[in-house]
């Protein structure tokens, strides 16, 4: 796994023993099996929803019903593909200003029959405006994309 910082973008990148299918599969339809629980929004148990359409959203849904939309889906192509907006602050709270938000774009590439490298590319993270780079360092750090891709990686791969 690779991870890299530049300005105002967090580079990272996991190669994943999986077909690309499936693997795309996993990151978008099985999140909720691999996004950390402790990266949630909504306190207490909450599933992961990813809506895989332009115009849906990735969001939690708690067990009470309470929903915490904290992305937009704005493009996908199965399995190659797919960009999401942050809509996540700062303070780690929901941004509903688009204007204030940054981009996430995903690729996978075939490396073989059952190997695929998965990028991430969060860019635009200074639209946040005033704390932007602590997001970034934060997403950039262990604790970030390394921890969500290392745990994705896992949950494919099985």
């Amino acid at each position: 796994m690779t991870t890299e910082t530049a300005g105002t973008t967090v580079h990272a990148s996991v190669l994943v023993e999986a077909p690309i299918a499936h693997a795309f599969t996993v990151f978008t339809e099985q999140m909720g099996t691999w996004w950390p629980p402790d990266h949630h929004i909504l306190r207490g148990e909450s599933d992961m929803i990813f809506e895989s359409r332009v115009g849906g959203h990735i969001f939690e849904r708690g067990a009470d019903g309470t929903e915490s939309r904290w992305s937009r889906v704005l493009a996908i192509d199965p399995p190659n593909r797919l960009r999401f907006s942050w809509d996540i602050s700062p303070q780690w709270q929901i941004e509903t200003d688009p204007g204030r938000t940054s981009e996430v774009e995903v690729t996978f590439v075939a490396e073989g029959p059952n190997r695929t490298r998965v990028d991430v590319e969060h860019r635009n993270i200074d639209r946040h405006g005033d704390g932007w780079e602590p997001l970034r360092d934060s997403v950039a750090g262990s604790e970030g994309w390394p921890k969500e891709l290392a745990a994705f990686a896992k949950a494919a791969a099985a």
